[in-house]
């Protein structure tokens, strides 16, 4: 329980800071920028949420160090994070899912992709 509970609080700091990052990304750095450098901006900020709250939650909820305990509290929080980029992306991008799997395929997409399996990995990665 307490892995799920830590998985939930990892998803939602990260995710929050996401949300709030990305209205930012979207409507002022894009604009400017382009998608691929918009992202390259954002990311930065998202890996330091990852790193702090990966480094915190763990003692916060007990985990120890197993690597068993932090690879289930990152991937429970990207299994929450494909939940919400199906379920809540649409909704406030307006996009369907074909759309958004295309997204994928971009230079930005790929950022994203790789900022996601680091976010699965980095409770593991920051208790190494």
């Amino acid at each position: 329980m307490r892995i799920v509970l830590a998985a939930l609080a990892y998803f939602g700091i990260v995710f929050g800071v996401g949300f709030l990052l990305g209205p930012v990304r979207v409507f002022w750095l894009e604009p400017r920028l382009g998608a691929t450098s918009a992202t390259l901006v954002e990311a930065p900020f998202l890996l330091a949420a990852m790193v702090a709250a990966a480094r915190w939650l763990p003692r916060r909820f007990a985990l120890g160090s197993s690597t068993r305990a932090l690879l289930g509290m990152g991937l429970g929080a990207l299994a929450l994070v494909a939940i919400a980029d199906v379920t809540v992306g649409p909704w406030l991008r307006g996009t369907a899912a074909g759309e958004q799997l295309a997204q994928l395929r971009t230079p930005a997409g790929s950022i994203y992709l790789v900022l996601l399996l680091l976010f699965a990995a980095m409770p593991w990665l920051v208790r190494r």
